[in-house]
């Protein structure tokens, strides 16, 4: 097998997939660069899952205990009506272990600061710049951007997230690969805002939630609101203001906390809002660009699987890539190792819904039955984690290729 491969590559997004695949493809030998439009790797962000094969992409790595160290505390979730009536309780370790063991939930900054700190001694970040043009020859593709000089690299990977800029520039519009699916999400953190340490509450009517607590010990209180909304259109070119009197809107007649906390998100500095969709695309590359994570496979979040499907996605490619000279097989090899995986991680999102949001008053009637099972450890209890468990598992990661073989290719 022949291993030369392409020796430089450009990634833009500095995220978690960004940083991920520069890990691998600077054990793979090439010289990396990570372009990154944000002053700085963000921290902060609300919890994300690292679930099933991702959990052993990352002891590849070496970093699941550095993960575990600063994994979120234990939880209990509390499920009201729209009253404010307890429906269940269920404690967050219940869960995991119905799922998967070993997974790890875990804060997003957490995250980017370990993947971060991982590689910043080997690959080349660049802050505060975006790429600006793309233009691929046979020997490499020509990158223009929009602070920097003009420099060539062998490949260019996207990974910039669901609405990426790569992604626009070589492939067209979002629109032609966005599924929009019906909903609107809203987060943010609240200081000084009630909440006990390590339990949240979640409201649930049909077709609306909203959740609260303070998930890290002297941790900010967090909201996440999440809603149906059938005009996507209504989202574009929103201001801040414009965003809460949407969300106030849609929450003007609900119960429970709900009225405190729309008007705390008034005050927020951290709100992330935006609609709930998933990017599908029957090329995940082309030419010598490539596309990993939200770019290209965006499951949103009610799959829980974002954060596994970049680890894994990035992990494909990289190890494609070292087995590969030839950039075209690579990403070849690259789909074919993990497209089923990520397609079933996506449909996993059109089933989520029955647990986050639940469309019906039959859909919440019955997932709180569910959620009763659960707390109460009776038999079925363990079905709310089947579906995510099947998928978590669904992919057989390839294999590293190994210095020897790198060497002599």
């Amino acid at each position: 097998m022949n291993h030369a491969a392409p020796r430089t590559a450009l990634i833009s997004g500095a995220s978690i997939a960004g940083p991920a695949l520069a890990f691998w493809l600077h054990r793979y030998g090439f010289d990396v660069t990570v372009v990154e439009r944000s002053a700085a790797v963000r921290g902060g962000g609300y919890n994300i899952d690292i679930r099933g094969a991702a959990v052993d992409v990352v002891k590849r790595m070496g970093i699941y205990d550095e993960l575990k160290a600063v994994r979120t505390p234990p939880q209990t979730i509390t499920f009201v009506d729209k009253d404010g009536r307890e429906i269940a309780s269920i404690n967050t370790v219940d869960y995991v272990s119905q799922v998967n063991p070993e997974d790890l939930e875990i804060a997003r900054g957490e995250v980017t600061t370990v993947l971060y700190a991982h590689t910043r001694d080997d690959v080349e970040y660049v802050f505060n710049d975006s790429i600006a043009t793309l233009d691929t020859h046979d020997s490499g593709v020509d990158v223009t951007f929009t602070r920097g000089a003009p420099r060539t690299f062998d490949i260019v990977v996207g990974a910039d997230g669901i609405h990426s800029n790569t992604r626009r520039l070589v492939f067209g519009e979002e629109s032609r690969f966005s599924r929009y699916l019906g909903y609107t999400v809203a987060i943010f953190t609240v200081d000084g805002f009630r909440a006990e340490p390590q339990r949240s509450t979640m409201y649930n009517v049909p077709g609306l939630t909203a959740a609260f607590g303070r998930t890290t010990p002297g941790g900010p209180g967090q909201a996440f609101l999440a809603f149906r909304q059938d005009d996507p259109d209504a989202l574009r070119e929103t201001d801040f203001d414009g965003q809460c009197d949407l969300v106030a809107r849609a929450y003007r007649n609900e119960g429970w906390r709900i009225p405190e906390i729309v008007t705390a998100m008034r005050s927020t500095d951290d709100l992330y809002f935006d609609s709930v969709g998933q990017i599908r695309m029957d090329e995940w590359s082309k030419d010598r660009v490539a596309l990993v994570g939200d770019s290209c496979f965006a499951p949103a979040f009610l799959s829980g699987q974002g954060t596994s499907m970049a680890l894994i996605g990035s992990y494909c490619l990289a190890t494609a890539l070292a087995n590969n000279a030839d950039h075209t097989a690579a990403f070849a090899e690259y789909d074919r190792a993990c497209r089923a995986f990520m397609v079933k991680s996506q449909d996993l999102a059109l089933s989520g819904s029955l647990t986050v949001l639940p469309a019906t008053e039959e859909a919440l009637l019955r997932r709180n039955e569910v959620l009763r099972g659960l707390s109460s450890r009776r038999p079925g209890g363990g079905d709310l984690g089947a579906a995510t468990r099947e998928a978590s598992n669904a992919i057989t990661l390839p294999e590293v290729a190994d210095a020897a073989d790198r060497a002599s290719g």
